[in-house]
């Protein structure tokens, strides 16, 4: 483990693992870096990697967290690990590493960016963040297996009969049942933080974009959205992916990530 403190006082906690040009992993919603197994059992060969326990998902810390908070907490570990770091983000988690750049952009090589939820336009909760009440509501009645069936299905975009699996998997999860009020607060933070294109395009770093040819479309627009403003933006498409490319073809994205953090480290 990877411990150490951000500047309020809160402990930073990461999976700290191999040896070589350091990675610093920034999970998805609904996780606590442990989705990233497979990836990291790949890359480890060849590379310190670091999976951050993201604030937003730490039970044992007072929430909800900010996006400046999660920043804190990057920054804090990449301190910490005192090398030059390339970093991995994935959904929310990428969206902490764009502001993680903008926040301390001498710390990092560049970054890979797997589908952010940056918005673009309305707010990821829909008008007046009524996909996140009636996700409240759902938690209230104690129904977390529903709240997420909404988040899934409203928000991320993905068919009723997906959600209704994932938000039945999930229910029946010791681990994961819960998170999904985190996944909530986790949404309505990126929606607090509103459009930030305009910043993003300060961002002097290398950055790929990467995305899956069966992801739900308007993340693809979203990367679109960023490709036009990054000013050193590379797209990758994983043909035959989705979201979750990390679970279903982790080799295929630890190949992508170990050849951008060549190019980028030298």
């Amino acid at each position: 483990m990877l411990i150490t403190t951000a500047p309020d006082g809160t402990e930073v906690r990461a999976t700290d693992e191999g040896r070589g040009p350091a990675l610093l992993i920034l999970h998805p919603g609904l996780d606590d870096g442990r989705s990233w197994d497979k990836v990291a059992t790949r890359l480890t060969p060849r590379h310190r990697v670091v999976r951050l326990h993201r604030r937003q998902y730490r039970q044992d810390l007072p929430g909800p967290a900010t996006i400046s908070q999660e920043v804190e907490h990057v920054v804090a570990a990449a301190r910490e690990i005192g090398s030059p770091i390339l970093l991995v983000g994935h959904s929310s988690g990428a969206v902490v590493a764009l502001e993680s750049l903008l926040a301390a952009p001498g710390m990092f090589t560049g970054a890979v960016l797997y589908e952010p939820p940056v918005v673009i336009g309305p707010p990821l909760g829909g008008p007046g963040g009524e996909v996140n009440v009636r996700a409240r509501q759902a938690i209230a009645a104690g129904r977390p297996g529903r709240a997420l069936r909404i988040f899934i299905r409203d928000t991320v975009g993905l068919p009723a009969w997906m959600a209704f699996l994932a938000g039945v998997f999930t229910a029946l999860s010791p681990r994961l049942r819960p998170l999904v009020p985190h996944q909530i607060d986790d949404n309505e933070a990126l929606d607090r933080l509103g459009v930030r294109l305009d910043a993003y395009a300060g961002v002097e770093a290398p950055v790929l974009l990467l995305g899956g040819d069966r992801s739900p479309a308007h993340l693809g627009e979203r990367l679109d959205a960023l490709a036009r403003v990054l000013p050193r933006a590379e797209r990758v498409v994983l043909h035959g992916q989705g979201h979750s490319a990390h679970a279903a073809a982790p080799a295929e994205v630890a190949a992508v990530i170990e050849s951008f953090a060549a190019r980028t480290t030298d």
